[in-house]
Order: structure tokens, then sequence, then C-alpha cells
């Protein structure tokens, strides 16, 4: 019975050390705003798909369009389409 008194009263300094120090981290760490999962979109040139966030970005009639690469996107540009 001794033993288990002990274990519970050191669970207990434990728990309150660590929670504190726990909650004060999570106040200092910025909230930040929630990630938006990145998504894959399609290049028009040579129809390959690329990451939203890595995508060369050109507008064209109010519509973004991505690239994979500078080269397709200067392809595009000059009116060339894909074979």
């Amino acid at each position: 019975m001794m033993r288990f008194a002990l274990l519970l009263a050191l669970i207990i300094i434990v728990v309150a050390t660590v929670v504190p120090r726990l909650r004060a981290l999570a106040r200092t760490m910025p909230a930040g705003r929630p990630h938006r999962r990145d998504e894959l979109v399609k290049d028009p040139m040579c129809q390959t798909y690329v990451v939203s966030s890595r995508a060369i970005k050109s507008e064209e009639n109010g519509v973004t369009v991505h690239f994979c690469s500078r080269q397709c996107a200067e392809r595009y540009a000059r009116g060339e389409r894909r074979s």
C-alpha cells in the first residue's frame, strides 16, 4: 500500500510540474492560420501536374494558369500549344 501511495504522489508531482510548462509553451507558440492543403494543378502545355504553391503562375483573362516550369509558361505566352 505504501508503494502505491508513493507512486501516486510521484505521478501527481510530475503532472503538476509538466502541465503548466506545456500550457506556457502553447501560449508562446504562434497561433498562425490553418494550413491550407496544397492542391495539384495541371500544366496546360505539357499536361503534367504540379503542386500549386510551387507552380509558375500567369494571369489570362482573369484566370490563373499554372505551369510546371518557366519554359512551359514562355511557350504558352508565345501561343504554342502542346503537341
